[in-house]
């Protein structure tokens, strides 16, 4: 399998996809995994699913069974840098999964800051009416739809 090295902007990742090929959008976190896709056009991003943190290659294993049921050709992953842009704990251990990501399932991948995406994401089902409990269930692949629909706006603008 080939080593792919992570992409630091999404513009470097579309260059590499294949017209028709959607976008998987992840917030990874310490308990889950929020998953998102992209429409064929990469448009917009919808919330997918949510995946419980395991060991490494369990998780792999889930995201690659959605990557092949749904023809993707890319991530876009979160990565969790402090208000003051600068990076902590939790970037280097985002960025250490997208790079075993890449490696294991020889995906190519590409950053998206996530400030804030989470509190947007609880914000909107807030606005929604949704209950606190239902609000737990969908907040994190909810959250994962606003990284992707970011970077697919900054695609689309060119």
């Amino acid at each position: 399998m080939t080593h792919r090295k992570p992409a630091e902007s999404p513009r470097d990742l579309a260059g590499v996809l294949r017209p028709g090929q959607r976008l998987l959008g992840l917030d990874v976190g310490t308990k889950t995994i929020g998953v998102a896709l992209s429409d064929t056009g990469r448009a917009i991003a919808s919330p997918h699913s949510t995946i419980r943190r395991r060991k490494f290659a369990q998780d792999a294993e889930a995201l690659a069974e959605i990557i092949a049921a749904n023809d993707v050709g890319g991530a876009i992953i979160g990565l969790p840098v402090n208000m003051n842009g600068s990076e902590g704990p939790r970037c280097q251990s985002v960025r250490q999964f997208a790079a075993n990501l890449g490696a294991k399932l020889a995906l190519d991948v590409a950053f998206w800051d996530e400030r804030l995406s989470t509190v947007a994401a609880t914000r909107t089902l807030i606005e929604a009416d949704m209950s606190r409990q239902r609000r737990a269930e969908v907040v994190d692949k909810v959250a994962a739809a606003y990284i992707l629909q970011g970077a697919l706006d900054f695609l689309g603008r060119g």
